[in-house]
């Protein structure tokens, strides 16, 4: 699936560009894709393999860049799309879903309840629902990135994770170690490794918007289960400093979700060993850069 998925968005995502910035540390520059996050390889991929009824399209739920992902591909392949997403989430990326002519629907306060009436909506119309992370061709989609890296061959990918499409694509196309950084404050894959199962969990904290899946999906479990994914848990405070740290360092703006992945080794959850290949996905810059700490 990961090789069809490949050909398929073949021409139509960009091969983003890998950054060397130590000897033995990498940058996946993965914020460069279109609409700003690597949500754009998996709803086109599921977009495209749907084909869906030009006249009732797509539905999804999202905190917010799922929902501009699913709102580009929609507009790439011609049908229209309708996003459910939580009251909280940023006006920056609110503006950028309806530019890309998304019908926009804001539904609670959480992922969880703009994902429950979306499913609603998707059978009231027979519209196709594009899930955020826990659809095969949206995992496949995001394995994209790990075919990419093949060629580095690194010894350890950090991902950031919240629902798990992106920990779980990438852990499928990598020989590698793959670490999910989590926050504290949505640890979905923590409890659910400890659980031995996905649990629901609470879910606050600064990256909340992008990475508040209040559970890991089913696909992300399995994946990290069959291939030894270890999670990496960080606090609000290390997510802030690694965030401001990209910017003082390389002039790089993510979000929070994104800087996660960063935060793993600027606040020391994770030390690699001496001269272990590392990479760090950043994955989104759906942000509004005037909260950086200049």
């Amino acid at each position: 699936m990961l090789e069809q998925a490949a050909e398929r968005l073949r021409g139509r995502v960009r091969r983003t560009p890998i950054f060397q910035v130590a000897p033995d540390l990498w940058f996946k520059c993965e914020f460069m894709q279109h609409t700003g996050t690597f949500k754009a390889r998996g709803l086109l991929n599921k977009v495209l393999a749907s084909q869906p009824d030009p006249a009732v399209g797509i539905v999804t739920a999202s905190g917010g860049n799922a929902g501009l992902a699913a709102a580009w591909a929609a507009r790439s392949a011609g049908v229209p799309a309708e996003i459910f997403v939580p009251t909280t989430t940023p006006a920056v990326k609110l503006g950028r879903l309806q530019a890309l002519g998304a019908t926009v629907v804001q539904v609670g306060s959480e992922y969880a309840e703009a994902y429950e009436a979306a499913l609603k909506r998707a059978v009231e119309t027979g519209a196709v629902y594009c899930h955020a992370y826990d659809q095969p061709e949206v995992v496949a989609g995001a394995g994209t990135i790990g075919l990419e890296l093949r060629e580095l061959q690194p010894d350890t990918v950090f991902v950031a994770c919240g629902g798990g499409g992106l920990m779980a694509g990438i852990a499928s196309a990598v020989d590698a170690t793959v670490v999910a950084a989590e926050p504290e404050l949505a640890p979905s894959l923590h409890s659910a490794l400890a659980q031995g199962r996905p649990v629901d969990v609470p879910v606050s904290g600064v990256a909340a918007d992008s990475l508040g899946a209040r559970r890991l999906g089913d696909i992300a479990y399995d994946v990290a289960v069959r291939t030894g994914v270890r999670s990496v848990l960080v606090s609000d405070a290390d997510i802030v400093a690694a965030r401001a740290q990209l910017w003082h360092d390389y002039r790089i703006v993510v979000e929070h979700g994104a800087a996660t992945a960063y935060a793993a080794l600027v606040g020391g959850a994770y030390r690699p060993s001496p001269g272990e290949r590392v990479v760090i996905v950043l994955c989104g810059s759906n942000t509004d850069p005037s909260d950086l700490i200049l």
